[in-house]
């Protein structure tokens, strides 16, 4: 099961990022009503109106307790994962080769040398 639930979440995840950003994006700064604060326009308060929250802030703070609960989904899932090869290559196929038997050659020794007087 959890083969199929992780890619399942990691894909939940990245999407619901993606919505975070975007939701972000698009919604209206508050600090940008602080220039009518000073003079330049009618605003309620300093940083704009505070109170109730329009369906953007309200849905990107659920969008963001979602991201947060699959990144503790996804680091839990991967903590315990049953761990697999350590190595591409512990999986290949190998197939073992016999050696070949290997003959002492035996070393020409010159005819003036004192090497055939050294023991062995």
């Amino acid at each position: 099961m959890n083969g199929m639930l992780f890619p399942a979440v990691l894909t939940l995840h990245i999407l619901v990022g993606i919505s975070v950003i975007g939701l972000v994006l698009l919604q209206h700064g508050k600090g940008a009503d602080m220039g009518a604060a000073f003079g330049s326009g009618a605003s309620g308060s300093l940083f704009g109106a505070s109170g109730s929250a329009n369906f953007m802030s309200r849905t990107t703070a659920w969008f963001a307790a979602l991201f947060f609960a699959t990144s503790l989904g996804l680091s839990y899932m991967a903590s315990n994962r049953t761990p697999t090869s350590g190595s591409v290559m512990d999986a290949a196929k190998t197939e073992s080769v016999p050696a070949k038997a290997e003959v002492p050659v035996p070393t020409p020794v010159p005819v003036d040398s004192k090497a055939k007087d050294i023991p062995k």
